[in-house]
């Protein structure tokens, strides 16, 4: 099966102009308008353009890119899943459109929800309380460690250390060195899992915590979670949980009873709501009990008639914001971003416990189905909800960017890197088995084509292949710099 992207171009190598530069009008300024001189311009460039116009223009523009709704995306690690539309529909009711600076009585609805949601979440992870306001997983990281560092302040213990695996999420390096801590990195052991040897090297009394996932970035369980947790312990540091790969345990395992203490949850991963770069994002982040006086502000709590708090909502008669004792502060206004927790709120309804777990079970079996599948060499398992194949004497980028040539999103690449020319692969519990024929049809293709070819592609999308280092060193983050 080979694909071929909708290229809309004016009959030379340039592509759907802008709006401006089909058909434009000039607008002149009101003599009358009351703003001043230096806030105003005497006339402005506008689009004029029919509705038609503008639907075929917009259409174009989404047939020359690719998403979920166009074809599987085992972005590994990333897990870019379909979001299903019905959350759409919640996050749009005008209801739960509410203005920050409301009153709690008059927000009642908006709360409870909140309290449900930090309930539900708290319950999965395995938490004693949660925060919703973080507005992004990596913001939710910063703010656990930030939760972290104000617990060692709180018991006059200062500690100077964070060890993260060398495998891990680049933002748990950034996360920790944000906080004011020194990255201590943690070799793998040769079974691509912790290696307790070299973690008992890295622990000492400066350690603030260890930063881990669990499944792993290669899609192994870490079967010494509960040792590893005594270790940490056992020093005085605290156990974070990156939630990025949480998908794997619905339903069937939680991070709070493996002897983590902090966590955030990737919504977008697990909950099905859009990831960051589709934004907004959102970051929840739970706690143990012992934590949980230092969480942001403002926290949502039910209440009974006197305004005193009760564990069970369903007795409660209100909900209030609080501060929590020794709260970090504010890491984002107002509950984060709330219409996307809306959304994630609706996921975890619409499912409830037999869906998650159901989920998760899809997740480990279509990982282990396509790893099956592929005729590159998987080096571990047994695998959880992803895995890591290596391309071998191919290059993992070219042979990534060769994939969107049949259709499919390419992996993430060349890392982690304990896998030579990493094809880090997660096909997510939402496709189906021709799906993941599909892309098992696709990598085996690629892994039978000379680097000639590799190095060509991609040669059938809108875009051919680009420069990703000057995008990334000089990105153009405006059309104004298009003719520079």
């Amino acid at each position: 099966m080979t694909y071929d992207q909708a290229r809309w171009t004016d009959g030379e190598e340039r592509y759907e102009p802008l709006l401006s530069e089909k058909r434009s009008r000039e607008v002149e300024r009101d003599a009358d308008d009351p703003l001043p001189e230096d806030l105003t311009r005497d006339s402005l460039e506008l689009p004029d353009a029919s509705e038609p116009e503008l639907a075929r223009h917009y259409t174009r523009l989404s047939e020359m890119n690719y998403g979920v709704e166009s074809g599987p995306f085992p972005l590994g690690s990333c897990t870019m899943k379909y979001n299903p539309s019905f959350t759409e529909d919640v996050a749009a009711d005008p209801a739960g459109h509410v203005h920050p600076d409301r009153s709690d009585e008059s927000v009642q609805g908006v709360l409870e929800l909140q309290h449900r949601l930090q309930d539900w979440l708290g319950r999965i992870g395995g938490m004693d309380a949660v925060t919703l306001q973080p507005p992004a997983g990596a913001a939710g990281e910063f703010t656990g460690i930030l939760v972290t560092k104000a617990y060692h302040e709180s018991r006059n213990d200062e500690r100077s250390e964070v060890i993260v695996p060398e495998s891990a999420h680049g933002t748990n390096f950034a996360s920790a060195a944000m906080a004011g801590y020194d990255v201590v990195s943690l070799p793998s052991g040769d079974d691509g899992r912790v290696d307790l040897e070299a973690l008992a090297a890295a622990l000492s009394e400066e350690t603030a915590a260890l930063m881990l996932t669990n499944p792993n970035t290669l899609g192994l369980f870490e079967r010494d979670i509960e040792r590893v947790a005594e270790m940490v312990h056992d020093v005085g540091g605290l156990l974070y949980y990156d939630g990025a790969n949480l998908n794997a345990l619905l339903g069937r395992a939680r991070p709070g009873d493996m002897g983590f203490d902090v966590m955030h949850y990737n919504v977008h991963k697990t909950f099905a709501t859009p990831h960051g770069g589709g934004g907004p994002g959102a970051g929840p982040v739970g706690v143990v009990d012992e934590l949980a006086e230092f969480l942001p502000d403002p926290h949502v709590r039910a209440v009974d008639d006197e305004g005193e708090p009760v564990p069970d909502a369903d007795d409660a008669a209100r909900f209030r914001t609080y501060t929590p004792e020794r709260s970090v502060g504010k890491v984002h206004g107002y509950a984060g971003n709330w219409l996307v927790l809306m959304k994630a709120y609706a996921y975890i309804a619409r499912l409830g416990d037999p869906g998650l777990a159901d989920a998760s079970a899809k997740a480990v079996l279509n990982a282990n189905y396509l790893a099956s599948k592929v005729d590159y060499e998987v080096p571990f398992g047994p695998l959880h909800h992803e895995f890591v194949a290596s391309a071998g004497e191919q290059d993992a980028a070219d042979a990534a960017k060769r994939m969107l040539d049949y259709g499919v999103h390419p992996p993430t690449t060349k890392w982690p890197e304990i896998v030579s020319e990493a094809l880090m692969t997660e096909p997510t519990e939402v496709e189906s088995r021709r799906t993941l024929d599909q892309l098992a049809a696709a990598f085996n293709a690629v892994g039978d084509e000379d680097d000639e070819t590799l190095e060509r592609a991609p040669e059938r999308t809108a875009a051919r292949r680009i420069d990703q280092v000057r995008a990334a060193r000089e990105p153009r983050l405006s059309w104004h710099e298009l003719d520079e």
